[in-house]
């Protein structure tokens, strides 16, 4: 058993922005030189997330109009009384959506649905360069 670990590094226009991580994530693994099995993807931070979706624009809008209604950007948050930094919503934005995914991967590829994408959404409401961490366990 080994353990490859990687830096994806992320640069984001702020709020909303969409970043399709999976050709990075397949690159990743390729170039691991493991064949078989488990992987994690995690954002060390609280103010974006990670998840799954078909990389579509029709999908990515339909995710952002229902992110908004979750968690709007225009309500009172506790946080921003405290801070006074404004993203409020995008900690709780990214604790609902979460900061990591794993999945396992066979033959050196991930094991996705046909449309599945692994996506970061900067939940934070100013640009951020940001480092996801990909962790592949395997032989």
């Amino acid at each position: 058993m080994r353990v490859k670990t990687y830096e994806i590094e992320v640069r984001t226009r702020g709020t909303n922005h969409v970043i399709n991580l999976t050709p990075k994530i397949r690159s990743c693994i390729a170039e691991s030189g493991l064949r078989d099995g488990i992987a994690c993807v995690i954002l060390p931070g609280s103010t974006g997330a990670i998840t799954t979706i078909e990389y579509e624009k029709g999908v990515i809008s339909d995710l952002i109009k229902a992110i908004e209604r979750m968690a709007p950007r225009d309500i009172p948050y506790e946080h921003d009384s405290a801070w006074g930094d404004g993203n409020g919503f995008s900690h709780v934005r990214s604790a609902l959506i979460g900061t990591s995914f794993s999945f396992p991967f066979t033959g050196g590829i991930p094991v996705l649905g046909t449309w599945q994408q692994i996506i970061f959404i900067e939940c934070d409401n100013r640009p951020r360069n940001r480092k996801v961490v990909l962790q592949l366990i395997g032989e």
